[in-house]
C-alpha cells in the first residue's frame, strides 16, 4: 500500500499554487454562459468604438476588441434602419488562457453541435440605428453585443430582445442588473432543461440534439428550395463557399443554417456568419496565391464580388421576391457569369450533385408556402428532411467504425489494450451493398462517389478523429475495469519488484490521464 501511494498518487501542490488567482472568480456562473457584454457605438473621430464592457475586468485583447467593433455594425451598404439582430464569429487571440468553467464536463456530455468553441467567440448583436437630431451625424447608432463561446443562437437573440430595448433607455444600471441576474443562473447541463430568469421573464433552455439553438428557418432557403441538395452537399463536403446577402441578418442566418443542415455531424471547417473587409483574417481568406480555404463566409459588401471571383461556389441572394404566390427561385449559373457589378441572384458554381434532388419535399414545401402553412411547421419539415438525410449518410460510417473496435473479451488486465483496426476506405465501400444508405433513404444517385469525396473533406477528418478518440477512451476504461476486477495480490506473488513497479507506473499514468486532480484531492483528504 505504501508503494502504491508513493507511486500512484501525485504530489500535492504547496503554497499559493492551489489558490485561485482569477479576479473574475466571483463571476463564475456568468462566465459559464457569457464571456462579456459589450456596447459598441460610433465615434466621429475614432469610428466604431467600444463604449462599455461588462464585467469591467473582462479579459479581451486589443485584437479581439477591434474584431468586436467592426463586426458589431452592419456595413453602409446594408442600409439597416431601426433595430437589427445578427450573429458573427471571430478567432480568439493566440495564447489566451481560457477561464476554468468546467468545459470538460460540459463538452463531454453535450452534443458535438452544442459544445463550447474554445478557439472562437460568437457575437450576438442587437443594433439600433434611428434618426436623432441631437447627434452630429443625425443618427443614433449603437450595438449591444453578447460575447460567448456557446453556439446558443436562439437563446441569446431571445435574451437580447428582452434586455436591449431596456438598455437603450436606462443604460449601464440596467446592464449591471441583468449581468448580476445571469450570474445567478445554473451552469448549462447537457440533457437538462433549465429555467433562466431575467427581467421578470423566464427563459427555458435545453442542451439536447433537438434543442432549438441553431434553427433552420425556411426563410433562409426560401429562394433556393429547388437547390437544397446542392447546398447540403457543399456543406457536407466542407467546400469553400461565399454567401452574399443584402443584410448581416440574412447572411448570418443562412451561414448558421448551412452549418446546422448537416447535424448531427459537426461542421469542422471555419465559418463566419458575418465577414467584413476589416476582419483580421481578410487577407488570409482572400489571397489568390493559393486555393480558397475550406470556409463558409457570409458577406454583404458588394466589394466582395470582385474579391471572391476565384472561389468555386458563390451564393448571391437578393431581397426575397415573390413570383405570384410563390418565392422566386434563384438559378444555378456558371462562375463566368459572375460580374463585378450588378450581379444577379443565383448559385454560381460548376458543382454537380452526387444525389438527385428530393422533388416530393420541394413540392411539399412550395405548396406549404402557397397555402400559407405556418413557418414553424415548414421549418420543422425541412429540419426533419435534412436530419434524416444526414443520418442516412452517417449510419453506415458509424456501423463500420464500430466494427473496428476490438472485442471486449480480448481486453486483459496484464497486457496493453489491443489496437483499434485502421479505417479502410475500400473495406467500408464493400459494406455499402448490404448496409448502405439506401436502407434508410429514398434518394437515388452516386452515394459511393459522395463518400469518396467526403473522405477528402475536413468534416470526415474531424468526425474520424472524434470517433477514434472516443473508442480509445472506451478501451482504456475497459482495461481499467479489467484491472480493478483482477487479483493484483495473486499476480504479484511470482513477479519481481521491477515488474510490479512497472505495472504500477503504467496504472498511475492511466489513472492520472483519466482523473487528473482527483488523486491530489484524495491525498489531501488523507493528510487532513
Amino acid at each position: 500500500l505504501r508503494l502504491w501511494e508513493r507511486v500512484i498518487i501525485p504530489p500535492v501542490p504547496t503554497g499559493n499554487a492551489v489558490e485561485r488567482t482569477d479576479s473574475r472568480s466571483t463571476w463564475a456562473q456568468f462566465l459559464s454562459w457569457l464571456e462579456c457584454v459589450c456596447v459598441v457605438t460610433f465615434d466621429l473621430e475614432l469610428g466604431q468604438a467600444i463604449e462599455l464592457v461588462y464585467p469591467h475586468d473582462a479579459k479581451l485583447t486589443e485584437k479581439e476588441k477591434t474584431s468586436i467593433c467592426y463586426l458589431s455594425f452592419p456595413d453602409s451598404y446594408s442600409g439597416c434602419l431601426g433595430d437589427t439582430q445578427f450573429s458573427f464569429r471571430f478567432r480568439q487571440s493566440i495564447g489566451r488562457i481560457s477561464p476554468d468553467f468546467g468545459e470538460d464536463a460540459y463538452d463531454r456530455d453535450a452534443p458535438v453541435t452544442l459544445q463550447r468553441d474554445l478557439g472562437h467567440f460568437y457575437g450576438y448583436v442587437y443594433f439600433r440605428q434611428v434618426k436623432d437630431v441631437s447627434v452630429k451625424r443625425g443618427y443614433f447608432q449603437k450595438s449591444l453585443v453578447l460575447v460567448s463561446r456557446l453556439p446558443y443562437v436562439h437563446l441569446f437573440h431571445t435574451l437580447l430582445q428582452i434586455i436591449a430595448p431596456e438598455y437603450f433607455e436606462k443604460l449601464e444600471p440596467c446592464l449591471e442588473a441583468v449581468c448580476n441576474e445571469i450570474d445567478q443562473w445554473p451552469s448549462p447541463v447537457p440533457g437538462l432543461t433549465l429555467n433562466l430568469p431575467v427581467m421578470g421573464t423566464v427563459l427555458q433552455v435545453g442542451t439536447t440534439p433537438q434543442s432549438k439553438h441553431r434553427d433552420l428557418p425556411l426563410r433562409c432557403f426560401q429562394s433556393a428550395l429547388i437547390h437544397l441538395q446542392v447546398l447540403w452537399e457543399l456543406t457536407l463536403l466542407g467546400e469553400p463557399l461565399v454567401v452574399m446577402a443584402p443584410s448581416p441578418t440574412m447572411s448570418s442566418e443562412i451561414v448558421l443554417a448551412l452549418v446546422s443542415s448537416i447535424a448531427p455531424l459537426k461542421y469542422c471547417s471555419d465559418y463566419r456568419p458575418y465577414f467584413t473587409i476589416h476582419d483580421s483574417e481578410f487577407r488570409e481568406y482572400t489571397t489568390r496565391t493559393q486555393a480558397p480555404p475550406n470556409v463558409i463566409l457570409g458577406v454583404t459588401n458588394p466589394f466582395f464580388i470582385k474579391t471572391f471571383q476565384s472561389w468555386p461556389h458563390i451564393v448571391r441572394l437578393g431581397d426575397p421576391r415573390m413570383a405570384g404566390d410563390l418565392p422566386k427561385q434563384v438559378k444555378v449559373k456558371k462562375l463566368a457569369k459572375l460580374k463585378t457589378l450588378d450581379t444577379k441572384p443565383g448559385i454560381y458554381t460548376a458543382y454537380k450533385t452526387f444525389l438527385q434532388k428530393d422533388k416530393v419535399l420541394i413540392k411539399r414545401l412550395l405548396k406549404g408556402i402557397q397555402r400559407k402553412r405556418p413557418s414553424e411547421v415548414q421549418s420543422a419539415i425541412l429540419r426533419r428532411h435534412l436530419l434524416e438525410l444526414t443520418q442516412s449518410f452517417i449510419i453506415p460510417l458509424e456501423r463500420y467504425m464500430a466494427s473496428l473496435m476490438p472485442l471486449q473479451r480480448s481486453v486483459t488486465p496484464w497486457k496493453t489494450p489491443p489496437q483499434i483496426r485502421p479505417f479502410s476506405q475500400e473495406e467500408f465501400m464493400a459494406t455499402l451493398e448490404h448496409a448502405g444508405p439506401h436502407l434508410t433513404s429514398m434518394l437515388k444517385g452516386d452515394w459511393m462517389g459522395l463518400y469518396r469525396r467526403f473522405f477528402r473533406s475536413p468534416n470526415f477528418d474531424g468526425w474520424y478523429r472524434l470517433r477514434r478518440r472516443e473508442m480509445t477512451q472506451k478501451l482504456e476504461s475497459l482495461h481499467l475495469e479489467a484491472v480493478c476486477d483482477a487479483d493484483l495480490v495473486g499476480w504479484t506473488k511470482d513477479k519481481s519488484e521491477v515488474e510490479v513497479v512497472d505495472l504500477v507506473l503504467k496504472l498511475r499514468e492511466k489513472l492520472v490521464r483519466k482523473t487528473g486532480v482527483t488523486f491530489s484531492q484524495y491525498k489531501r483528504k488523507l493528510q487532513q
